[in-house]
């Protein structure tokens, strides 16, 4: 990566520009210049914004980015590559375990209930409490308001 810093460097003090007036047109901190430049890979997080700036910077200086996105790329597949397999496998069982912990397993015998909603019942009981009101006003109204036949006579439904 000190190789691709100091191509970098090169470029920008031919074009006499400053870190400063590089950073401002670029839209990054001095520092983050001053860590490519310098190939401090520690300093960023992500690999892919580190990419990004660099090739970035690469354009502004009118670098041939695709060659120097290629000398980083293998520069990154070499240092990786030189990580231990242990490493490797230790990040990989702590990053499962992360993942375990973040989805639980749902079956139907351990899914937690959810709230069931009371609308519905409620509903349907003042339904029923209306049709029963109904029914009991009909037979009232009827029992007491009997019907009369055509010669005005009261039919009643109580024979003494």
């Amino acid at each position: 990566m000190k190789e691709i810093g100091e191509e970098l460097r090169a470029a920008r003090e031919e074009h006499g520009v400053s870190i400063e007036e590089a950073a401002e047109d670029l839209n990054l901190r001095a520092s983050q210049i001053e860590n490519i430049e310098e190939g401090n890979l520690k300093v960023f997080k992500d690999v892919f914004y580190l990419k990004s700036f660099i090739r970035g910077y690469a354009k502004y200086l009118g670098l041939d980015e695709e060659k120097i996105m290629d000398d980083f790329n293998e520069y990154f597949f070499e240092e990786t590559s030189k990580i231990p397999i242990a490493e490797i496998e230790k990040a990989s069982k702590e990053k499962e375990k992360e993942k375990q912990v973040e989805q639980k397993v749902v079956s139907p015998y351990t899914m937690e209930d959810k709230p069931k909603s009371k609308v519905i019942p409620i509903i349907v009981t003042l339904i029923i409490l209306l049709l029963i009101f109904l029914i009991g006003y009909i037979v009232v109204t009827e029992y007491i308001n009997p019907e009369t036949e055509d010669d005005g006579k009261v039919i009643t439904y109580l024979e003494n």
